[in-house]
């Protein structure tokens, strides 16, 4: 009982020294997160994504880093294939709208010919003029004119046409509305998804960094014989846990970044601002 009672204040003594050096360690470390010479968080290596290097500034919130939300979306507007998709469609239509209103013209025609040449009409009894035959020269020289032919569906039918070209034409135009509309939230939701994770990533690297000190350090102490092993195991597992979710969080990240860049169009360095 005695030798026991006299080891015990040694191991609270150690106990206290290892939690001590863990928090100056992370105190230490929590002003030096995994930054590049620019100051700036890579993500693209750490996440497996060879030659998708990616810098964006993890302190730094996206609202800051990035262009007015609203600037952002007319770019995605300018770049959208859906858009630009419906535009298309909607001039198409509007050219059938016009070509409707003058389908009608199609019944009318013109023509005109020259006539020449020995056209005389044997004519019973008909007269002559200076020995030939006057209806024969009425025959002859240029002729113009114009054919008119107008069905009933001309009649009643056109205006219906034209109506119906018309408001194809504007369905079109609020079918781009519509595209437009859907893009903008489909923006918001992943704009702000990007920003979410980001603010869970800034956390997850601080608890990621106090792990590894608490993982080292007990490495060290091992060696020394200050813990057992039952201490260090559990400091592995601690990082190990913590690792693998700041990896997961990255990689929503990343995938936010890059779902926000495929709505826009254009890289997210196009979109940072000056």
């Amino acid at each position: 009982m005695d030798v026991s009672f006299s080891k015990q204040p040694m191991v609270n003594k150690y106990s206290v020294i290892f939690f001590l050096l863990i928090g100056l360690v992370v105190t230490t470390i929590s002003y030096g997160q995994n930054r590049s010479a620019r100051g700036l968080v890579s993500f693209g290596p750490s996440a497996g994504l060879a030659d998708d290097t990616l810098y964006l500034d993890v302190n730094q919130d996206i609202a800051v880093q990035l262009l007015p939300f609203e600037d952002v979306l007319k770019i995605a507007v300018a770049h959208s294939p859906l858009i630009k998709y419906q535009a298309e469609v909607a001039n198409s239509l509007n050219s059938s709208y016009s070509i409707a209103k003058t389908q009608i013209l199609q019944n009318v025609s013109g023509y005109g010919n020259y006539s020449g040449g020995n056209q005389a009409i044997v004519s019973s009894g008909g007269t002559t003029l200076n020995g030939r035959d006057a209806i024969g020269q009425i025959a002859n020289g240029y002729r113009v004119g114009v054919d008119v032919r107008i069905t009933l569906y001309d009649l009643f039918g056109r205006k219906h046409q034209i109506k119906q070209a018309y408001s194809n034409y504007r369905a079109a135009v609020i079918q781009k509305d519509v595209t437009e509309l859907q893009l903008k939230r489909e923006l918001v939701t992943v704009y702000q998804d990007m920003i979410t994770t980001q603010q869970v990533l800034k956390i997850r690297l601080i608890d990621e960094q106090a792990s590894l000190a608490a993982y080292r350090i007990a490495e060290s102490e091992i060696q020394k014989g200050k813990i057992n092993a039952e201490m260090l195991a559990g400091a592995t597992s601690r990082y190990v846990e913590t690792k693998s979710i700041t990896e997961q969080v990255k990689g929503e990240f990343l995938k936010n970044v890059h779902q926000f860049e495929a709505l826009v169009g254009v890289p997210i360095q196009r979109l940072k601002r000056n």
